[in-house]
């Protein structure tokens, strides 16, 4: 009777521990879900006015949507931003967002990531290998809208153009490239007098560039189609020095190209809304966490696979709707862009 009254007692005990347990488990799945999501954000450079921006906006937005982002930056070395990498994953954040240096060496990112079951978005720039998400703006179409600027805007369709690229390591540079020339190929009477990358999109290196080509022909220089803004602002500089003027087209529409536009110093630039894209980036990240739907705009194939991506929209911008597109939307206020130009020459807001 006794060992029957003992074995029912340690029936009872081990049910309560099954049921504690059980309780528990469920008590720490709830702590989890109520836990703040951390997002590691691994940038390139913050040397630029374009990534400044970038950061703050996706901060903001994502310590709105209720997460908390740790920020760190390579400045451009590819060792560093894989030591960045494995810094974040031992923080044991939840999800890494990866603007890389090098397409190619940050495959070694998204292999550290995959071992913790981390996934990896790529920001801005594609990595090649098995990235689980990309997103930025459609990049060929930034430079399809910077050449057909030049040809069905400016009616530039014979002439010697010079083409100044972005780093060749950045996937970017390879599209805003691919998107520019596939529309000057269509024109035999255009001369692409010069075609380069620039390591590391450094001005530095720009310049040297186009010094190289001033140096080596007499031809007159048509037009200039750069990677980005800065560089744009380099060839600038340079043209300036030498008392010379050509068209000058960029990219990314930096405070800085705005004021030449007004100016009449640079040509055009393409808009491409960093608030829009660090916004949908934050939301998307969230998402990702939290294991919800992310409505991809279209599949884009790297080295490895078809990438989910979501792509935003260039727009050009000139001095004729820098009001209407630029100042209006809020991107820059207007007593910045028009900081240098005569008062009288202003646009109304």
């Amino acid at each position: 009777m006794i060992k029957k009254s003992m074995f029912y007692i340690i029936l009872l005990i081990f049910i309560a521990i099954i049921f504690s347990s059980c309780d528990s488990n469920n008590k720490e799945q709830v702590i989890k879900k109520d836990e703040k999501v951390i997002i590691g954000f691994l940038m390139d450079t913050l040397k630029e006015e374009r990534w400044q921006r970038d950061r703050d906006i996706f901060v903001a937005e994502s310590e709105k949507l209720g997460a908390e982002v740790l920020v760190i930056a390579a400045n451009g070395d590819d060792e560093k931003q894989i030591e960045q990498a494995k810094y974040l994953l031992n923080k044991g954040v939840d999800i890494l967002v990866v603007v890389p240096h090098d397409a190619v060496v940050a495959k070694k990112i998204v292999e550290m990531a995959h071992r913790v079951n981390v996934k990896v978005v790529a920001y801005d720039r594609m990595i090649e290998g098995d990235v689980d998400y990309y997103i930025s703006f459609d990049n060929e179409k930034v430079g399809e809208l910077q050449g057909n600027y030049l040809v069905e805007k400016l009616k530039i369709t014979e002439g010697n153009v010079v083409y100044i690229g972005g780093a060749n390591t950045d996937n970017n540079a390879h599209q805003f490239r691919d998107g520019a020339i596939s529309v000057l190929d269509n024109y035999d009477k255009i001369n692409i007098l010069y075609d380069e990358y620039t390591d590391d999109w450094k001005t530095s290196v720009a310049r040297e560039h186009m010094e190289s080509v001033l140096n080596t022909t007499d031809e007159k220089i048509d037009a200039v189609i750069c990677a980005n803004d800065a560089i744009a602002g380099s060839i600038y500089s340079l043209f300036a020095e030498k008392k010379m003027k050509s068209i000058l087209i960029g990219q990314d529409a930096e405070i800085s190209a705005c004021q030449r536009i007004v100016e009449g110093k640079q040509t055009m630039t393409v808009y491409k809304d960093v608030r829009l894209l660090a916004k949908n980036a934050a939301k998307m990240v969230i998402d990702i966490v939290n294991n919800k739907e992310i409505n991809v705009t279209q599949v884009i194939q790297n080295d490895f696979k078809d990438v989910e991506s979501i792509l935003l929209e260039p727009i050009v911008v000139d001095k004729d709707n820098m009001m209407e597109l630029i100042i209006k939307s809020g991107f820059h206020k207007s007593s910045d862009v028009y900081r240098n130009t005569n008062p009288d020459d202003r646009p109304n807001d």
